[in-house]
């Protein structure tokens, strides 16, 4: 689709971003673990201490799809980028905007000297990894994700 355009986002695509991230919740039954709120999305990608960027996806001028990373660091690579969410409307999906979302996130990482990229993904989302499997990554079924929440 020639009308994409992929570009970094700025503070006004918050509300669709964060629409697009509770879609990507539902379609993994868990709309309800989604606590965050614009306000907090906002300060934290773009107030004084930013914590996370990100690429959209555009068409027509409405955001369809997303690319949200921070950093990482790893005591035995060095700087990481970590993909937290890469998210392509139900709609829109099939017409390549994930890979140019992808792909934009991938230069990022290579063009500011970061060792590599890692994500997770759900072992019964097939077409995710199916995706994920065109760019040859390592997938590891040896570590355990663990989470402590401070509420």
């Amino acid at each position: 689709m020639k009308e994409i355009v992929i570009r970094r986002a700025v503070p006004q695509d918050c509300a669709a971003m964060l629409d697009l991230i509770k879609e990507l919740a539902e379609y993994e039954k868990a709309l309800h673990e989604v606590t965050l709120t614009l306000e907090q999305f906002t300060e934290d990608g773009f107030g004084k201490h930013p914590v996370w960027g990100a690429f959209v996806a555009e068409l027509h001028g409405k955001i369809v799809g997303i690319s949200l990373y921070y950093d990482r660091y790893s005591t035995w690579k060095g700087r990481r980028l970590y993909l937290e969410d890469l998210v392509v409307t139900e709609t829109m999906r099939g017409k390549q905007i994930g890979k140019k979302l992808f792909d934009a996130t991938l230069e990022h990482g290579k063009s500011n000297q970061y060792s590599g990229m890692v994500f997770q993904v759900l072992n019964w989302n097939e077409a995710a990894i199916n995706f994920y499997k065109k760019y040859s990554p390592k997938f590891d079924d040896e570590w355990l994700n663990v989470s402590i929440e401070f509420n």
